[in-house]
């Protein structure tokens, strides 16, 4: 008995590597496979001759070969560096944590939280072991805990310092959320403790691992664009005073500021990661609506012009009240491209405009938090530099707090080094 399948009814693999192996005429040649029973072999039926063009597929429950590995194959579970994560917000239980199912290099090894219910619960979820709970007051005994090499730190910025540090000194590298800390000082301080440890301080600045961000980088300083110009970005949204998430955001002591320290760092980035440079002079405005209550402690809306060396320049903004906004633009002497939306946790796009028309750039999404993790495990194992180390983090503080002088004196800053 002879079996006969067009292509058409192969499975999509399987009429793919039809089609490779049989070439420009396989739309109209039918498979034909051997008699039940006997090795069968893939055959052009058509033409002269059954010629072998597959492999021997079994008619039976056989051991095939092993497929192709991937480029970069996942690392065993005992090889993966060990997370602990500190704090259990929104942000954590709903991107950083189920992101280590997309990681390569990573794993979830410790919670640390003050709602010790809730971390129980999130512990039995993630399969992570009692015994590897903390809370804040028991927190420096992650020191004695041989399964966590990484503290990513996820608080409210003013706890940023305290925690790092405390991390630094259990022997733990560290992930910090950005912004890094609420003055340069802190900053300082943080690098300094990683520094005596010996140990890597990373600020988690996801958009340098987001696909999308990722090949606008590449474009912009690979010369596709030409000489960059001007860089316009803009993030905005509703600061929510029902939602605890934005709840300590509306506390400048514990936020540091207001909507430029939360969105307007990605902003700022923008500006720096697209032109490749540091901003040489700031000019900022900044309007607070007086009888806003969500407003009593920390700013509205801010927009800031920087210079920079070549010549180009940046235009941003950030506002805790206008529509949802995340959007980038770098615009050279060849091209542009627009990021619309940059910076959402998934579903970015990149366009690109060259001669009046604008194309869709087609670029695959992966999980951008996955990518950070596995970065810092990358750098850990391989004793290597990461990408936005303290420094990355103390340069963008120091820079909002020239924007925020900037606004209050109403006259541009001159950007001088070290200050």
């Amino acid at each position: 008995m002879r079996l006969m399948l067009p292509p058409a009814l192969l499975p999509d693999t399987g009429r793919r590597r039809f089609l490779r192996g049989a070439g420009v005429g396989a739309l109209a040649t039918p498979l034909v496979l051997s008699s039940i029973g006997g090795p069968a072999f893939a055959q052009e039926g058509g033409g002269g001759g059954g010629v072998v063009t597959g492999r021997d597929l079994p008619d039976r429950a056989v051991g095939r070969p092993q497929p192709q590995a991937e480029k970069e194959p996942p690392l065993p579970p005992g090889e993966r560096v060990g997370y602990a994560i500190v704090g259990l917000g929104k942000f954590a239980l709903g991107q950083i944590i189920p992101a280590f199912a997309e990681s390569k290099r990573s794993r979830l090894a410790a919670l640390v939280s003050g709602n010790r219910d809730k971390a129980l619960a999130t512990a039995r979820q993630y399969g992570v072991d009692e015994a590897s709970v903390y809370d804040y007051q028991t927190f420096d005994r992650i020191a004695d805990n041989p399964a966590v090499d990484v503290v990513y730190v996820i608080l409210p910025n003013a706890l940023h310092a305290e925690y790092t540090i405390r991390a630094f000194q259990a022997g733990k590298h560290v992930m910090c959320e950005k912004p890094m800390a609420n003055t340069v000082e802190e900053c300082r301080q943080m690098i300094e403790a990683g520094r005596k440890a010996g140990r890597k301080l990373m600020v988690a600045y996801r958009a340098h691992h987001e696909p999308h961000n990722m090949e606008a980088i590449r474009m912009a300083r690979g010369g596709e664009l030409g000489q960059v110009k001007l860089v316009t970005s803009d993030h905005g949204r509703h600061l929510d005073p029902k939602d605890p998430a934005d709840q300590w955001r509306m506390d400048k002591s514990l936020a540091g500021g207001g909507s430029l320290y939360d969105i307007g760092i990605y902003s700022l980035q923008a500006a720096r990661y697209m032109t490749g440079e540091e901003p040489v002079e700031i000019r900022a405005m900044m309007h607070t609506p007086q009888d806003d209550p969500r407003f009593k402690e920390v700013e509205d809306t801010v927009t800031w012009q920087m210079a920079f060396p070549s010549g180009a320049l940046a235009l941003c903004s950030s506002s805790y009240s206008i529509d949802d906004t995340k959007r980038i633009t770098a615009l050279g002497s060849k091209a542009g491209l627009r990021l619309d939306p940059a910076t959402n946790y998934e579903g970015n796009q990149l366009y690109l405009r060259r001669g009046g028309s604008e194309t869709h750039m087609k670029v695959q999404d992966k999980s951008q938090f996955a990518g950070e993790m596995d970065h810092l495990a990358q750098a850990i194992k391989e004793n290597k530099p990461v990408n936005t180390p303290g420094e990355e983090g103390l340069q963008d503080v120091r820079l909002m707090q020239m924007i925020y002088e900037s606004a209050r004196e109403g006259r541009p800053v001159k950007v001088a080094e070290g200050r």
